[in-house]
């Protein structure tokens, strides 16, 4: 039992976690190696330290550590970290041999290495072995002679020791490179220092240019860029060689030509210049670059033109420069696009302000060359401005007419005439000849304009033309031509009928009228109606006028017609004035019955009714007021586009009196209400006074002290307001079964209720 129970293993009981939910504070990674790095539980404590006492102890020492620094450099020989590392432990134990020894055993490993030849070089230097270190430069610049850094070190050692002209040796052997820039300065400050200004001169002249004549006297590029030019130029103007400087700014300009002109170059020789005082020196560089360089490249160069000639120059001076600089601007913008018309304008406006002719005239060339590319009248009419303008300038302004003239012809010439034409062309050309006493000359121009362009507004200048020169038989002339080429404008009839008439040739200017009025197809035939009608009614006569109202009745039935033929009457002097008025009123009103547009009709009886407001009698006015309709809010039913119903809309609508004795339905509906509200006034009268019936005079004074509500008739509607219209909701759906439904409702409280709120309503 023992052996049994012994050969068991006991399973520990895990302990049931009875809250699952985790803990209201979690911990994290982070805060787990924070908290051990606070209390130091991973901390070791520091080696013990090693005295040594004697020099058995520090060679085992020194042989423990070499063991070290040799198997980490036999484990990874590229690891140059390891070599500076040994190295530098040997120098510090002042073993300049050993340490030189593993640096060459460096080197061999890597050559290239920069970090290892400065360390190396360093060495030797602290160790003041000055030979070693030469030895040790010499050897890097010649494998590696790209390393600026290795020149740098090895000329500023050499300079500190003294030894110039080996440090000048130095500087020779790296400018056979032709290092970069910083490298050049370096050499020419050196010499400097050396008050060697002349040899610092020769240095800049190989910076800039390099002379190989071994070969082909071929001239080899170093560093010519425009500020190296600029800084040659300042060191000779810094010691105090002007001429020098000055020959140094021209050669740079030389140099770069026309091709490679850059501002900075022009600015520093103008502001050299300037300090010299030599102000017409400084106006001639700014000009001469600004002919030169692109307007987006000269900016700077604008600036400080501006500002020169506001601190040494004159007015005009600075105007010149303000000119120039938009037309720098101008120019660029007609070279980006030359058929930019509004850009010429401009640049034209400028010009003309400040050039001399023939500068104009050569812009004004160069614009008008650019004609457009597609012949289509609206991509001309910018561009035939230029043409006008060119004429223009040329009459006006250089006085010259043949040169002006040939402008015209040539703008004509230009224009594709059986396409598009350009009436203000041809009349300006017209004018012009009249200007220049050559009237034969212009009645030919607009002659040929109209044979070859006919167009309204040559024909109506050509009258206007003639109408000064007090020609009128040309002008019979020229407006039966216009009505044979347009007999529907209804503006030429009339102004060839205001002529007749201011030439005193009444029945002249009435037959125009009537050929006028009989022409099948019109653009504006109530305008010409109105002006026939006007001119009878100016010669006074009126019954001329009344068959010319009758015959325009016969032709349109429109309200204002009546309405004017109303007045007319009214305005003639007359017994029987207000009579014919009214039988005008009335024609009307029947002739209008059948007329579906309901406001004109209103329109009509509500000019009636002002007629006999102020004119008529009582009862013609009660008569008119019977007549004005009634206006009532409707429902319909909308429909949209794809057949949907799209709801209810309300609008107005108007019911005449004459117009609803014929509608059967709209009486019942209105007897039906006012069945209602008689029933509800009853109802309301038993409720008032229940013991007591009314007597019939109660009655009767009750019923004449009922209050008007919107519904009642449109007669005592209208007593009250003396002709004013009434409104009323309608339904469109159904309007005899709502009638019939309130009819029959019983004289419960539901009935009574609702026949107040109506009555409220």
């Amino acid at each position: 039992m023992a052996s049994t129970a012994a050969g068991k293993q006991r399973i520990p009981k895990v302990a049931k976690v009875k809250n699952k939910a985790p803990a209201e504070v979690q911990i994290t990674a982070e805060q787990l190696l924070r908290e051990a790095k606070e209390r130091e539980l991973e901390l070791l404590p520091p080696p013990p330290k090693q005295k040594i006492t004697d020099q058995e102890e520090l060679n085992d020492y020194k042989l423990k550590k070499r063991k070290g620094f040799e198997d980490n450099i036999r484990k990874n020989r590229t690891v140059i970290s390891n070599w500076i590392k040994y190295a530098q432990w040997e120098e510090s134990l002042k073993e300049i041999q050993r340490a030189r020894s593993i640096y060459e055993r460096a080197l061999d490993v890597d050559h290239r290495n920069i970090t290892l030849w400065l360390k190396y070089a360093e060495m030797e230097m602290k160790s003041r072995q000055v030979n070693h270190a030469r030895n040790i430069w010499d050897r890097a610049i010649t494998i590696l002679p790209r390393v600026n850094q290795f020149w740098y070190k090895y000329t500023y050692m050499e300079e500190m020791l003294g030894n110039v002209a080996g440090c000048r040796q130095v500087f020779e052997r790296w400018m056979e490179w032709e290092p970069e820039e910083q490298a050049w300065h370096s050499y020419i400050n050196f010499e400097l220092r050396y008050k060697e200004v002349d040899k610092a001169r020769t240095i800049y002249e190989r910076y800039i240019l390099i002379r190989d004549f071994l070969d082909s006297c071929e001239l080899v590029i170093v560093h010519p860029e425009v500020k190296n030019w600029i800084k040659y130029a300042r060191f000779e103007e810094r010691h105090g060689y002007i001429a020098h400087s000055r020959k140094v700014y021209e050669r740079a300009v030389e140099f770069f030509g026309e091709e490679h002109v850059d501002e900075n170059l022009f600015v520093a020789f103008a502001r050299f210049e300037e300090t010299q005082k030599e102000f017409e020196r400084v106006r001639v560089i700014y000009k001469y670059a600004l002919d030169r360089i692109p307007k987006h490249q000269a900016q700077e160069l604008f600036k400080n033109y501006t500002m020169f000639e506001k601190k040494f120059g004159d007015r005009r001076g600075i105007e010149d420069v303000i000119v120039s600089k938009r037309r720098f601007q101008y120019e660029e913008e007609v070279k980006a696009n030359p058929h930019n018309y509004d850009a010429w304008f401009d640049y034209l406006r400028l010009v003309e302000s400040d050039a001399d002719a023939d500068t104009v005239r050569e812009v004004y060339e160069r614009a008008i060359a650019n004609v457009p590319p597609i012949q289509e009248k609206r991509h001309w009419r910018r561009y035939i401005y230029l043409w006008i303008n060119y004429a223009l300038y040329e009459e006006l302004e250089t006085k010259d007419p043949e040169r002006t003239r040939q402008v015209y012809q040539a703008c004509l010439e230009l224009i594709p005439h059986k396409k598009f034409t350009f009436a203000k062309i041809w009349l300006l050309f017209a004018q012009f000849e009249i200007r220049q006493k050559n009237l034969p000359g212009a009645r030919k121009i607009m002659g040929t304009a109209i044979g070859k362009c006919a167009k309204n507004k040559l024909l109506k200048g050509y009258i206007e033309l003639e109408l000064q020169l007090r020609e009128f038989d040309r002008c019979r002339k020229l407006y039966e031509k216009y009505l044979e080429f347009s007999p529907e404008n209804c503006t030429t009839w009339i102004k060839f009928a205001e002529l007749e008439t201011i030439l005193g040739d009444i029945e002249r200017a009435r037959a125009i009228f009537e050929l006028a009025i009989s022409q099948p197809r019109l653009d504006m035939p109530e305008v010409l109606w109105k002006s026939y009608i006007d001119f009878e009614i100016e010669q006074e006569e009126f019954e001329n006028t009344r068959n010319l109202y009758k015959r325009l009745l016969q032709r349109t039935q429109h309200v204002k017609v009546w309405i004017s033929y109303a007045k007319f009457e009214l305005s003639v002097d007359g017994p029987d004035r207000l009579q014919r008025c009214r039988q005008i009123f009335e024609e009307a009103n029947k002739s209008m019955r059948s007329c579906e547009e309901k406001e004109e009709r209103l329109m009509l009886l509500e000019s009636w009714r002002d007629f006999e407001k102020e004119f008529g009698s009582d009862g013609t006015r009660e008569r008119v007021r019977k007549l004005l309709p009634e206006k009532v809010k409707k429902r319909r039913k909308l429909t949209a586009e794809d057949g949907s119903d799209a709801g209810w809309e309300e609008y107005y609508d108007y019911i005449f009196p004459e117009d609803a004795a014929n509608q059967p339905n709209l009486k019942l509906l209105a007897m039906a209400k006012m069945w209602k509200r008689q029933q509800a006034k009853d109802d309301d009268d038993g409720e008032r006074s229940p013991e007591k019936p009314p007597t019939a005079e109660e009655e009767s004074s009750g019923s004449s002290e009922e209050p008007e509500t919107p519904d009642k008739q449109p007669e005592d509607e209208s007593e009250r307001n003396a002709g004013t219209e009434t409104e009323k909701i309608y339904d469109d759906r159904d309007d005899d079964d709502s009638s019939s439904s309130d009819s029959d409702e019983g004289d419960g409280e539901k009935k009574r209720s609702r026949s107040r709120e109506e009555d409220k309503d």
